[in-house]
């Protein structure tokens, strides 16, 4: 059977897919010292990453309303859950590998795969019900939130009155929302134009296959789970040839503190640091790493060193 797409949803898919890299990328740059540390965590960046995540959960909804528009295909239904689960599954362990103390647990994927299931009934009501629904996964948190939530293996819903500490964090409250809109909108498409919207669909083959953004937002999935190993693997290759910039000032008094508090001077703390720093720099014992424990055991070693040629 031939299947048909919308181009345009799938040039919006392809357009949140570039800027999904561009966020992921700025996370890159600061983790490895290229960029602010706090910069991934600022207001703008935020704003950012959440943007593309509401993109993504709500062109997941539209496409569910175009997929299933005339009647539930329950085997491709199955078919395309079974794969954003198995890929759920392949992010949470190789973040675990990576961050075994703030993998990805419930993270977009995992978010998309479960409001699928829950869209399942949406896709067979009205439009204005899908979007009460979505209104209430928005909304939802801000009046059912409840410390009883904040147990390890209820945080997925998101009526915890915490945060975990992850990667990435989708919970159902209230990112379900945006998928459930994405269905309201879907249906009210349908119903507004009817005939009109169904002569917009594209045969997959052919020409939309021919222009690069429609083609990277069909191949989302792949892209999602490929650019960022090979994003990381890259920039962590620059930053062992060449290491980014260090200012060194926050360390230096960091460290100067806790030197005092054990009983250190503070002229012989100073020496002590700054050594500390400035070898760092030179020997390029740090670069590329990543675990903080690591760096703090080389920083340590350095450290010794310094005060074994100094006799601090």
């Amino acid at each position: 059977m031939t299947t048909t797409r919308w181009l345009a949803l799938d040039a919006a898919r392809g357009l949140a897919v570039l800027a999904m890299v561009v966020f992921h990328l700025i996370w890159d740059l600061a983790h490895l010292g290229y960029a602010p540390a706090n910069l991934p965590w600022s207001t703008p960046v935020r704003l950012f990453g959440h943007s593309i995540a509401f993109a993504f959960l709500f062109i997941a909804g539209v496409a569910l309303v175009l997929a299933h528009r005339r009647h539930m295909r329950w085997p491709a239904f199955w078919r395309r859950l079974a794969l954003v689960v198995a890929a759920a599954a392949l992010v949470s362990a190789g973040t675990y590998v990576a961050f075994p103390k703030a993998f990805v647990f419930f993270g977009i994927l995992h978010c998309i795969a479960v409001a699928s299931l829950i869209a399942v009934p949406f896709l067979l009501a009205p439009w204005p019900v899908a979007l009460a629904g979505g209104a209430f996964f928005l909304a939802g948190g801000e009046f059912l939130a409840s410390p009883a939530f904040n147990a390890d293996w209820l945080q997925w819903i998101g009526l915890s009155t915490s945060e975990p500490m992850t990667q990435d964090w989708r919970p159902l409250f209230p990112w379900a929302g945006a998928l459930l809109l994405g269905v309201a909108a879907g249906k009210l498409a349908l119903a507004v134009y009817g005939e009109r919207a169904e002569a917009r669909a594209d045969p997959a083959p052919t020409r939309g296959a021919r222009t690069w953004l429609p083609f990277l937002g069909r191949h989302s999935l792949l892209i999602y789970l490929a650019h960022q190993p090979a994003l990381f693997a890259l920039l962590l290759g620059l930053a062992i040839l060449a290491p980014p910039a260090v200012d060194t000032t926050e360390f230096v008094a960091s460290c100067e503190a806790r030197c005092m508090e054990q009983g250190g001077e503070g002229n012989i703390c100073h020496d002590a640091c700054q050594c500390t720093a400035q070898e760092a720099i030179r020997s390029k014992a740090l670069a590329g790493v990543t675990d903080e424990a690591e760096r703090g055991r080389r920083l340590n070693e350095i450290a010794q060193r310094c005060v074994a040629r100094g006799k601090f």
